[in-house]
């Protein structure tokens, strides 16, 4: 019998693996809606959709290996980075899915939710208020027009997977849509800023580095009353508060 292997849970969604299947949970059918159809329409390597009856869908499990995971080494040369660069730039090139993601949405609404949730933060004493106020400086640069591309909107380095310094395959789209794309370069390399430059060589254009560094701020702030509310540790090394303590 294949072993049951849950490979993350929480309050939102979870997603188990059996063998060599994948089955996603998710009481939110509108987030499969985005995944099944962003999967179906990206230019890279992704899952096999195997079957859907909410609110499950089971997909295909990756060759290869996840590239590493935020807090820990690793596991990619620094050609699996350029090559993960390649990969990312071929997705925003391509033509625009129909809807916006989560990388899309508008500055007006995400510099108020930035506001209240570094307000939260410093009230409830879960940072201190100098490291809000410097990170929330930095995450300003974020907030300025950007052309729409294809965002992953979630692109985590551990839902990137490959072999032999070759991308084999990139999961969990439920956040894809019309987007910044600078938005998915920096979440890729949120607490590895060593590979950077390895990513932007293979991305194949030049960045705006304070946008990149702007978009870690950004994410972290709002990320860590979540993590913590979801049973994470942003707290952990090289997790979401030691990226914002890197800007000091």
């Amino acid at each position: 019998m294949n072993e049951v292997k849950v490979v993350v849970a929480h309050s939102e969604r979870a997603t188990l693996r059996v063998g060599d299947v994948f089955l996603k949970v998710d009481a939110d059918q509108a987030r499969i809606d985005v995944e099944v159809e962003a999967m179906s329409l990206a230019p890279v390597p992704t899952p096999q959709v195997l079957w859907r009856k909410p609110p499950v869908l089971a997909i295909t499990a990756l060759p290869g290996t996840p590239l590493g995971r935020l807090g820990g080494p690793s596991s990619g040369a620094p050609a699996a980075w350029a090559a993960a660069g390649a990969a990312i730039r071929k997705l925003h090139d391509a033509p625009l899915p129909p809807r916006p993601g989560r990388a899309g949405r508008s500055i007006v609404a995400l510099a108020a939710e930035l506001d209240d949730e570094c307000e939260r933060l410093v009230t409830n004493r879960v940072l201190p208020a100098d490291l809000v106020t410097r990170n929330r400086q930095i995450a300003q640069a974020a907030l300025r027009p950007w052309t729409p591309a294809f965002t992953h909107g979630d692109l985590q380095i551990a839902h990137v997977f490959v072999d032999s310094d070759e991308v084999t395959g990139i999961i969990d789209w439920s956040e894809a849509g019309q987007g910044d794309a600078l938005y998915d370069l920096a979440t890729f390399t949120l607490g590895h800023e060593e590979h950077l430059d390895d990513v932007i060589a293979g991305y194949g254009t030049d960045v705006d580095l304070d946008v990149i560094h702007a978009w870690w701020s950004l994410r972290s702030l709002l990320g860590v009353r979540w993590l913590i509310e979801h049973g994470f540790d942003p707290f952990a090394p090289g997790c979401e508060v030691d990226v914002l303590k890197s800007r000091m």
